[in-house]
């Protein structure tokens, strides 16, 4: 029996405007590109480094 994957739900809170190219990809790959917009996304070391890079953009919602 496999186990249940983790999931984390990421907000976003900040405006990708005036930001770094880099950033807005990395809220694009997140599948967040507007404000108060919610993804739920596997929890993954990638994933994690992700919101790493933009935490000031971001706040994580849940858990599971």
């Amino acid at each position: 029996m496999a186990k249940a994957a983790k999931t984390i739900k990421v907000e976003q809170t900040g405006s990708a405007i005036r930001r770094h190219h880099s950033q807005r990809s990395t809220l694009i790959g997140l599948k967040l590109n507007k404000i108060g917009r919610i993804a739920e996304l596997p929890d993954t070391p990638e994933v994690r480094g992700m919101i790493t890079k933009v935490q000031h953009l971001v706040r994580v919602v849940g858990e599971k």
